[in-house]
């Protein structure tokens, strides 16, 4: 299931549950991540847990004692008891060292005053998100407004960045896990613009989270190596109305073929001879197939007979729209990642939409290709893991349209990034759409009613950016 995979690829990797508690610890040698848990009304973390990733540790029980050595150092806890012994001095812990199968936990705040006796350096422990900082592992960031046409947002940090980017209109949303981000100087940033007209740092429960609020649609790319992240205001566009001419010419007024006339002979005109049009091709991948069954949506519904359902019925609305269509499987056909993007990028098409199900969430998650990725062009030929770079903008301009789409169509939609294939195989504009249940529930997925609407708002959102896409030879 592609939302499965997502998780261990781009989101909160580092999280289990959506509840469970967590801190986020940032150093210079180690980031990592541990639980917290509630015990007598405080919250607790285990300590050798805390320190391991930082230097040499051991620790075993005697009795009550628990009794520490952390890089030639020895302290000693006593269970049920708020003051150690650390290095040779009594500490207040402010509240009782517990002993839970050999494991020896200390109250969360504890760490303000604990961390810097051990480490020699100082700590900023930001309690109520579970963020804490060893010595200068904090990374700044600056915010400036390019009051351009569109207007972008440039966020210059201190260090590269690899936040979860997620797209819903009029918002873009940055989550860090493992980036050591500290707010700025305003948690809020007010712009004097109509179009970006916020940003909002918050931070909980061991994650930072930068919010970019505009009045239209916004996509995200980096630079610098990853150490600015540039929000760029976008335009959905309209439909296309009519068809575009073979030398590449815009579609006229009328929504009809583009016409030419002939030279006069002896006075008479003769009938207008329309001019040879070209379609956009799309490619319409339903995923997996043969061997391959996907995500077992439930006892009887695999998630590749969804799938193949669902392009079918995207092919017409497609058609509909004006494009030519192939379907990279019409049947129980069992094909590989490259096999997919090989055929798309020999078919020369104007865009490239793989389909997928859920049995999680709702609505509808449509993905983007994540760069940077591994790979060095070279002349024409392009990285196989990165072929998708030079139609990036454009594939996420595609996403946000069929973003918005989905929600003018009543279908709640979110976008987002991830290092996909064969997204990163693939050389022209290209995304990935997977299907949650609706309102219904489960039932939806196999429901050709629920789908169609899904497939309708996909083919009036690639539709709308068609323009971007332009014709292939």
């Amino acid at each position: 299931m592609l939302a499965a995979g997502l998780a261990a690829l781009v989101f909160l990797s580092a999280a289990s549950s959506v509840d469970e508690k967590r801190l986020s610890i940032y150093s210079s040698v180690a980031t990592y991540t541990l639980p917290v848990t509630d015990r007598m009304g405080r919250e607790y973390v285990g300590l050798l847990e805390v320190l391991e990733p930082l230097g040499r540790i051991s620790a075993r029980v005697e009795g009550q004692h628990w009794k520490m050595r952390f890089n030639d150092n020895d302290c000693d806890f006593i269970a049920g008891r708020a003051r150690a012994r650390v290095r040779g001095r009594d500490l207040d812990l402010g509240g009782a060292f517990l002993i839970e199968n050999s494991r020896g936990m200390v109250p969360l705040s504890s760490l303000n005053i604990l961390l810097p006796r051990f480490l020699g350096n100082p700590v900023n422990f930001r309690e109520a998100a579970r963020r804490l900082f060893i010595g200068d592992a904090g990374t700044q960031v600056n915010a400036q407004l390019d009051s351009s046409n569109p207007p972008r947002l440039v966020l210059n940090f201190s260090a590269p960045m690899n936040p979860t980017i997620s797209t819903e209109p009029g918002k873009l949303r940055m989550v860090f896990v493992r980036e050591p981000l500290v707010p700025p100087g305003s948690m809020a940033l007010v712009f004097d613009n109509p179009t970006i007209t916020q940003a909002n740092f918050s931070e909980s429960n061991g994650i930072a989270d930068l919010t970019v609020a505009a009045s239209v649609p916004l996509m995200a790319s980096f630079s610098n190596n990853g150490r600015t992240i540039t929000v760029t205001a976008l335009s959905t566009g309209t439909a296309a109305t009519g068809t575009v001419a073979e030398s590449g010419g815009p579609p006229n007024a009328g929504g009809t073929p583009a016409e030419t006339e002939a030279p006069v002979s002896g006075g008479t005109a003769p009938a207008p001879v329309p001019v040879p049009v070209r379609r956009i091709l799309a490619v319409v991948d339903p995923a997996h197939g043969g061997t391959e069954r996907g995500a077992a949506l439930t006892d009887t519904l695999e998630e590749k007979n969804v799938t193949l359902g669902f392009a079918r019925l995207l092919r017409r609305e497609l058609e509909r729209q004006g494009f030519a269509v192939l379907l990279l499987r019409n049947g129980d056909d069992t094909l590989t990642l490259d096999q997919r993007a090989g055929t798309t990028n020999a078919a020369h098409a104007g865009i490239y939409i793989s389909l997928h199900a859920a049995s999680q969430g709702s609505g509808a998650r449509v993905y983007t290709a994540l760069f940077p990725v591994a790979g060095q062009d070279r002349g024409p030929f392009h990285a196989w893991n990165a072929a998708q770079g030079g139609a990036l903008r454009v594939s996420q301009s595609a996403a946000v349209a069929v973003v918005v789409e989905m929600e003018k169509h009543q279908l709640p939609a979110r976008g987002y990034t991830a290092s996909l294939r064969p997204l990163n195989n693939v050389v022209m504009p290209a995304l990935a759409v997977e299907l949650a249940p609706g309102p219904n529930g489960m039932t939806d997925l196999s429901s050709p009613n629920y789908q169609q609407r899904a497939a309708a708002a996909i083919a009036d959102g690639v539709a709308s950016v068609r323009e971007q896409l332009g014709a292939r030879p």
